[in-house]
């Protein structure tokens, strides 16, 4: 008997880049080992587009999904695949996220084409990242650094780290050994310390809340990573009630333990000058309510006027 896996193609909609595609390929991989027969979608998305603007200047909620979820929406694709922390806080209504996939090491790192770069408290140099968040920890515990705008895919910011554009380049480790290039990190940043942005290193699959209820099961069967889930819904959760997103530099990681999920989190100012984080532990299925008390509590100590004072400078720009 035909089961409505072996009978549908699940269009797999993704950004083009090389690393967005090492994502939806692996996606459909294991959706072909399910039974499934599958076509992948490149679409471009705002983020992929406007390259001149740092993201926190773009301004606008989902820059890299807002495109994809359209293609949801009016049938176009099954699934859209996404880097879980370009995911925003909030789902629209009408979609939701059926799926995350087994996380890799949640690290950022730093490449260089020379081996011997050390980063310590006192070096100087200039540091290639994108992320508001980065930006403001470099600043808090290196405090000679520079750091300089390096927007675009992977390929393109090596191109930039290699015509001297910055000194050095810092990732997700995620991204650079997907692609090959971890042959290059010279220095790991300590997850305790730099904590990533929430989702950092997890896939996330996205569909139509009104696809059928047998096949989102079938997806989630394929795609769906227990532990990783558990994890990723405790900083979503972080993340939603600090209402925060790409261009705030806020961090959570939750880890299981024996005891549950614990979740660390936080909030750096720009200038790097206050630091607030904290740790939470709690049951597994309370992860989202430990997620929130945690952004409550950091909030309550400081964290809503860091918020408001982000606001408004960028309110001056």
């Amino acid at each position: 008997m035909q089961t409505e896996s072996t009978l549908q193609t699940i269009r797999i909609g993704t950004r083009g880049s090389k690393l967005a595609l090492w994502q939806a390929n692996t996606v459909a991989d294991k959706l072909t080992s399910a039974g499934f027969a599958t076509e992948i979608v490149i679409i471009s998305t705002k983020g992929d587009q406007v390259l001149d603007k740092s993201l926190d200047k773009i301004g606008a909620k989902g820059v890299f999904t807002e495109e994809l979820e359209e293609s949801l929406r009016d049938g176009s694709i099954e699934i859209a695949v996404h880097s879980a922390k370009d995911v925003q806080s909030t789902i629209p209504a009408d979609l939701e996220l059926v799926a995350f996939m087994e996380r890799e090491k949640v690290n950022d790192v730093i490449l260089s084409f020379n081996p011997d770069f050390k980063l310590e408290r006192d070096t100087k140099a200039v540091i290639g990242t994108s992320s508001t968040r980065r930006r403001a920890l470099l600043k808090n515990y290196y405090p000679n650094i520079t750091t300089a705008e390096s927007r675009g895919n992977l390929q393109t910011r090596l191109k930039k780290l290699e015509d001297g554009q910055f000194d050095v380049l810092m990732l997700a480790y995620a991204g650079v050994v997907r692609m090959g290039y971890d042959n290059l990190i010279v220095h790991t940043f300590p997850e305790n310390e730099f904590v990533p942005a929430a989702g950092q290193g997890s896939v996330a699959i996205e569909c139509a809340r009104s696809l059928s209820v047998d096949l989102k099961k079938a997806l989630k069967a394929a795609l769906d990573h227990e532990d990783t889930h558990v994890c990723l819904l405790a900083e979503r959760a972080f993340l939603r009630t600090m209402e925060g997103g790409c261009s705030i530099p806020s961090f959570a990681l939750a880890t299981l333990t024996e005891t549950g999920v614990s979740i660390n989190g936080g909030i750096v100012s720009l200038d790097g000058q206050i630091l607030l984080q904290e740790t939470l532990i709690g049951a597994n299925a309370q992860a989202e309510a430990i997620g929130e008390q945690l952004a409550r509590s950091i909030l309550a100590k400081g964290g809503a006027e860091i918020l408001k004072n982000i606001k408004e400078q960028r309110a001056e720009v």
